[in-house]
Order: structure tokens, then sequence, then C-alpha cells
């Protein structure tokens, strides 16, 4: 308790020197909610979305379109992956198909295998060829693994589980992460070629 008597002083003293410099500056003093004096909360609401554009409309600018032919590296990251995944259910389905596998003592619907392993397909080539559509159905399946992740480190038993997991998850965050940006330079409207 003594050790906060000398802070509080100074954090006064600090909030006082930066109004003294704001109204020297002709900026209006905050009335004690953050907001400038005089301002209320829907103007200040309009005020934050209007920086909030300006930082947008810049980094709209600083995107480069992609050259004919060009794939985003992490857009090939997810197309090997997506490719690899592919491969595994059409051996996973057509070893259910010609030995009656059974899964969980229930027999395997080949049929489900299939369509997901022809979709996983699809997304593969779409992201090689870099379509927006591909990239973001594959954006869809790492949030249901992400999401699929977190409830798995909730329920995870051990402890090797939850950092395997969570480690998984924060791949699959990462991922996701620069893959917002190569949908962006993806869809930019003056790509050569569109």
């Amino acid at each position: 308790m003594a050790e906060q008597e000398p802070r509080r002083p100074a954090r006064r003293k600090a909030r006082g020197s930066k109004r003294v410099a704001d109204e020297a500056a002709g900026v209006p003093s905050a009335n004690g909610n953050g907001r400038p004096a005089g301002q209320s909360g829907a103007e200040a609401m309009k005020a934050g979305y209007a920086e909030a554009e300006v930082k947008n409309q810049a980094a709209r600018e600083a995107l480069q379109p992609l050259v004919e032919g060009e794939r985003p590296t992490v857009v090939t990251v997810g197309a090997i992956f997506s490719a690899v995944v592919a491969v595994l259910l059409w051996g996973s389905t057509l070893y259910a198909l010609f030995t009656g596998a059974e899964a969980g003592g229930r027999e395997v619907n080949v049929f489900q295998w299939a369509f997901f392993a022809l979709v996983i397909s699809a997304m593969a080539w779409g992201m090689w060829k870099a379509k927006y559509w591909a990239v973001l159905g594959f954006q869809m399946l790492l949030v249901l693994l992400i999401l699929a992740g977190v409830l798995g480190m909730v329920t995870a038993p051990t402890l090797v589980q939850i950092i395997g997991t969570l480690i998984l998850t924060a791949g699959l965050s990462v991922l996701f992460w620069f893959m917002v940006k190569a949908m962006a330079r993806i869809q930019m409207p003056d790509r050569p070629g569109s």
C-alpha cells in the first residue's frame, strides 16, 4: 500500500503533462473516457471507423497483384497439404471398398469417404492454380480444424496430448493468418489475364 502512494502523483503528473502538451498542440483535452472533449460516442465511433479505413486503404495499396502463373508460397503449402490429405483419403476409401474394413466396429461408408476425398482433391487442384474459391474453402477447413484442436485441448487426458494439440493448433492458426494476405492478392481486380 505504501508503494502505491508515490506512484499515484506520478501518474497524475504524467496525465497532466500530456494534457498540457495536447492543449499546446491544439488537441482538445480528453474528458476522462478516452474521447476528446465535446465528442459524443457516435462521433468517436465514426472517427475510429474513418481511421481504420485509412489503414485498410493503405494496406490495400501496398498489395502487389499476382503475375500470370504466380502462386503465393502459403497457397503452395496449402495445396501440397491438401494433396497429401486427398491421397490418404483416396487410399483409405479404396482400402475400405476392397477389404470391407470396419472403423469402430461399424462398416465404413465408402461413398462419404470418396465424396470427401473428391472435395479435398478439387481444393488441392484449385489452390495449385491459385483459385480464390479453393483458398477460401481451405481457410474454412482450417477454421474447423482449429476449433477441433481447441476442443481437443480441453478434453485431452494427458499433458503430451495437450502439448501436441497446442502445437498443431498454433501451426494451423499461423497458416490461416498468412492465407489472408494471399487471398487478398488473389482476388485483386487488376490481376493480369483476368
